[in-house]
């Protein structure tokens, strides 16, 4: 078994710095992540910005939206409730370049609207341009990414099929529709098939799962919330397989060890053939993977 690989959500390292700013992507490049992912939105021209609301007066000190604020203007905000300036993909990268490694950067695109121009696909390129090869731009927006393929086909791409299909438990607000329904089969699932139940679940979800990792060719990571994964294996279907079998990776978001019952959570999917976990508790997910690498070879 091949351990899964430990992406630094929001490049957490142990919650020190905000969620996405620059010292937080420093101390988890100092440590040694395999992969940190940030938030970012495109501001009104130059660069974009690592927050994980479009609306600046969620996460910091600004008011409106990001698409509406200069790049001078995005420079003089706080995260909200602290005295960190709020990083620019600029200087993200820059800080990532500069540390060298093999550490790989995903930037999970928040804007969803398509752009009206193409000067937003350009302006990222060009930004990420000395650490391309070490970047995989992932969004939920799937139209998003085809704009990005278009023009930069080498690109490496990750899709999440949230606003598409999703599971959240009873006791955690699902996010924002889409998906408006709550489907037959008890997904939430805007797609006829999930109108009534005429199929075993099992059958229903790899109906779907076919939908869903066929809907952008070529993608390298498949992200699912990791209750909908293993709620999944309760219904008899199997999310590693179905992405293995079209050679896609499949990362487990967000999984932390903070939480009860996660380090077990993590053991059945870690055996079930994850490829990478996105958490917030880096230290403790790398410590016990390893645990579960080691029991698995002895």
């Amino acid at each position: 078994m091949i351990c899964p690989s430990v992406v630094h959500h929001s490049a957490a390292l142990d919650r020190a710095y905000p969620p996405n700013s620059l010292d937080a992507v420093e101390a988890s490049l100092a440590y040694g992540a395999p992969c940190i992912e940030i938030d970012i939105a495109a501001l009104a021209e130059s660069d974009f910005i690592s927050v994980h609301d479009l609306d600046l007066s969620s996460m910091t000190t600004g008011a409106g939206l990001a698409a509406d604020c200069s790049s001078s203007a995005a420079r003089d905000l706080r995260y909200k409730d602290t005295d960190t300036p709020v990083a620019l993909l600029s200087e993200i990268v820059d800080a990532v370049d500069q540390a060298g490694g093999g550490c790989r950067l995903q930037l999970d695109l928040k804007d969803e609207h398509p752009y009206l121009t193409a000067e937003p696909v350009a302006r990222l390129l060009r930004l990420i341009e000395p650490i391309a090869d070490r970047v995989i731009l992932t969004s939920g927006a799937d139209w998003q990414l085809r704009a990005f393929r278009e023009v930069a086909p080498s690109l490496a791409l990750g899709f999440d099929p949230l606003l598409y299909f999703g599971w959240w438990p009873p006791e955690f607000p699902a996010p924002e529709p889409p998906p408006h329904r709550m489907g037959a089969y008890g997904y939430l699932d805007d797609h006829p098939l999930a109108a009534r139940r005429d199929l075993p679940t099992s059958r229903y979800l790899a109906i779907r799962a076919e939908m869903l990792l066929d809907l952008l060719p070529g993608i390298e990571v498949f992200y699912l919330y990791h209750h909908v994964i293993s709620r999944s294996f309760d219904d008899g279907f199997d999310w590693p397989e179905a992405c293995h079998s079209r050679g896609i990776k499949l990362d487990a978001w967000t999984l932390d060890l903070d939480r009860e019952g996660m380090a077990e959570r993590v053991r059945r999917l870690a055996h079930a053939g994850i490829d990478m976990v996105t958490t917030n508790t880096p230290r403790e997910m790398s410590e016990l993977l390893a645990t579960i690498e080691l029991s698995a070879s002895a």
